[in-house]
């Protein structure tokens, strides 16, 4: 039985059913030609007629700028109006110093060009406006500017763009003149610390109308054909890396949004849980009772102290996970779970990371190889999730996550399992001599020298669910740091990952960071073994089962 959509009073009324119907509703057809013709027909003006502006068309002019778009919504534009004539004729002799500075640095012909240029506009506009961009909420504080810190002043040049094209509409010329010292315009209108100029706006009635851009009129400059300002998918300067692996197709992903939409519930109520099952339902490999696959090695590490336990720990663990009774494996059937594990090296004496390399170069092909192998074979029988066994390797994981990340040791390494503050310090030491010893190392290099067999191992498995198309539910930092690799040699990885859970070691948090993930469990757990992947599973396949489970609206 299906239920007649719930439809919210406020917001968007539209269903994606509507929207996959007529994905190009939205378009303003009656009004494109004039838009075009608008956007084609915007021009810098330098020459105005000394007649006011009506302080209607002066406010539709700075309306538009103010519904430009903003960073975060942080609407950091402020719009300083001038008509005093002193404060333009001040302005304008700054403008002209600075001109013939500038023309003073140029070649011959280019000088002659800018003293050309008419700056007059500043003093016969009858409005100046000067756009400022206030830069005192810190970057960080504002959604998209901790990585883009200057996309502040792109949103008030976005905003100036609005009032330029709107301002042509009206018939009104703007001319945007950028020739001065931002700090001595800054000090004439008396802008606070933290808040920039963008420079003045010319704004009134035209004494020209150029068909033309003007810069181009004079021979400045031409534009460029528009074949030759895009390119497709990258700077085509560079050959593109080769990659074998593909993210689902967009027409997949939105479907699978579409089906959610479907749903007689409130979008997005199950919160975390509703991105991850929106992306994995995307994926052709999700169905089937699912596998906890969990790879055991040792690690020669261990002999510097950097461990509570002793190494034979490891094959009693694995002993148990084969039984059925480990903690990994007890947390998998109650997930529905199949376990399997994989010896990647119990009882081998391979590189102790210090002064030697991890694995040698055929040995980490061979592993990785097998994780592959494995990964190919699990992927079709639903989710695929990951846990390891290996006294020691929460040092050897924290070594390749700093690695990769380019971190120090003392911003990675962790407690691990019942370490006290002189073994913390000992692993710190361990991870920073290791580093010294590699130097810059990525990908799979990093994983080779400091890494370890079920680091490998995992690291193929990662790869393998991946290709063929399923999906890897990620355990504590060994199992992040594997999928972390994968990423690096097949981008498209990334789409197939879900983060079970963030664990208390120190660099998780950060691994998870680097993959864009988001846990769904945070619990501070320690086991390992995959207890929290299998937990997590559990929680994504009951996820699964309540969207299939729930009723349908029409």
């Amino acid at each position: 039985m299906s239920f007649p959509r719930p439809v919210p009073r406020i917001g968007d009324p539209t269903s994606a059913a509507e929207r996959a119907t007529a994905p190009d509703a939205w378009a303003l057809r009656d009004d494109i030609a004039s838009l075009e013709r608008v956007v084609g027909a915007r021009r810098d003006i330098r020459r105005f007629r000394p007649d006011p502006v009506p302080d209607e068309v002066l406010t539709a002019v700075l309306t538009a700028g103010h519904r430009g778009p903003s960073v975060g919504h942080s609407q950091p534009w402020r719009f300083v109006v001038v008509t005093e004539a002193a404060t333009r004729d001040a302005a304008a002799l700054m403008a002209d110093r600075c001109r013939l500075r500038q023309a003073a640095g140029m070649a011959e012909e280019s000088a002659r060009g800018l003293l050309d240029l008419r700056l007059e506009g500043i003093r016969e506009a009858p409005v100046g406006v000067v756009v400022a961009c206030d830069r005192r909420t810190p970057a960080a504080g504002v959604l998209g500017r901790a990585t883009f810190p200057d996309a502040d002043l792109w949103s008030c040049a976005a905003a100036i763009e609005n009032m330029w094209l709107t301002a042509r509409a009206h018939g009104l010329g703007l001319g945007w003149v950028t020739l001065f010292e931002p700090a001595e315009l800054a000090a004439l209108l008396g802008l606070p610390e933290g808040v920039e100029t963008l420079g003045w706006l010319c704004l009134g009635w035209p004494d020209e109308r150029p068909p033309e851009p003007g810069l181009e009129r004079a021979g400045w400059s031409r534009r460029l054909p528009l074949e030759e300002v895009v390119m497709r998918e990258r700077w085509t300067e560079r050959d593109a890396p080769t990659s074998h692996l593909r993210a689902p197709a967009p027409a997949r992903l939105v479907a699978a949004r579409d089906r959610s939409d479907e749903l007689l519930t409130v979008p997005g109520s199950l919160g975390v849980l509703d991105t991850v099952l929106d992306r994995i339902t995307a994926l052709p490999a999700v169905d089937g009772r699912g596998t906890l696959l969990v790879a055991a090695a040792d690690h020669a590490v261990t002999a510097y102290g950097i461990s509570a336990f002793d190494p034979s720990v490891t094959t009693d663990v694995a002993r148990a996970t084969r039984e059925g009774t480990s903690m990994g494996a007890v947390a998998a059937r109650a997930a529905g779970l199949e376990v399997e594990l994989v010896d990647a090296g119990i009882g081998c004496a391979r590189g102790d990371l210090v002064t030697t390399d991890a694995l040698d170069e055929p040995t980490y092909a061979a592993l990785l190889a097998h994780g592959r192998e494995r990964g190919h074979a699990l992927a079709g029988d639903g989710p695929v999730a990951l846990g390891e066994v290996g006294v020691g390797n929460t040092t050897v994981a924290a070594a390749v996550a700093a690695a990769l990340l380019g971190l120090p040791a003392e911003d990675v390494v962790g407690r691990g399992s019942s370490a006290d503050a002189a073994m913390v310090e000992r692993k710190r030491e361990v991870v920073a001599r290791a580093l010294a010893r590699v130097g810059r190392v990525d990908g799979a290099e990093a994983l080779r020298r400091l890494g370890g067999g079920e680091l490998a191992t995992l690291t193929g498995v990662v790869l393998g669910v991946a290709e063929a198309g399923g999906v890897v539910v990620l355990d504590g930092l060994a199992t992040s740091v594997c999928a972390l690799v994968a990423t690096r040699l097949e981008p498209a990885v990334a789409a197939h990952l879900v983060a079970g859970q963030r664990s208390r070691e120190k660099g998780h948090a950060v691994v998870l960071q680097e993959l864009g993930l988001e846990p769904l469990l945070d619990l501070r757990i320690r086991a390992g073994e995959g207890v929290g992947a299998a937990l997590a599973t559990g929680l994504v396949k009951d996820a699964l089962a309540l969207r299939n489970g729930v009723a349908r609206t029409s």
